[in-house]
């Protein structure tokens, strides 16, 4: 009788029926995935988009451009004051040193950056003045709603 009773509970000791338990086991591989990708991406872009000179800009929702080449930024703060990159230049010498930056290379790309408490005529005039020195792309920053 205790072989018979053997042959019936098989190897788990709970009859013939098996029980399933639930994996609460959460697979975080993809989880990872997601965030290298991130990561990468926040590493490329985050170098493109910063400059030196604090400059609150307005916000749109044009769509960001993607361009392989380091662009040139103008940058007007708050004050009025006007940077090459993070070089503080004056007006007048604008475009003596921009022509000097670029060797004369009237295809680089001019990004023009305004603190959104200036007036719209000032960062038209930097804009006006690039743009009749010769240089054929200069374009104004905003930012994307999504950014701080």
């Amino acid at each position: 009788m205790a072989g018979s009773n053997m042959g019936r509970q098989g190897r788990g000791g709970h009859g013939t029926k098996q029980r399933y338990q639930q994996m609460s086991e959460i697979n975080v591989t993809p989880f990872v995935d997601v965030m290298l990708v991130l990561l990468i991406v926040f590493m490329v872009t985050a170098p493109l988009m910063t400059v030196g000179v604090p400059v609150d800009l307005p916000k749109t929702k044009a769509a960001q451009i993607n361009d392989s080449e380091e662009p040139l930024v103008l940058s007007i703060d708050a004050d009025g004051l006007l940077y090459i990159q993070e070089t503080s230049v004056e007006l007048d010498a604008l475009v003596p040193r921009l022509q000097a930056i670029t060797g004369n290379n009237p295809d680089i790309r001019i990004f023009v950056r305004g603190d959104k408490s200036i007036p719209y005529g000032q960062v038209m005039e930097v804009m006006g003045l690039v743009s009749s020195a010769g240089f054929k792309k200069v374009a104004l920053l905003a930012k994307l709603p999504g950014q701080n």
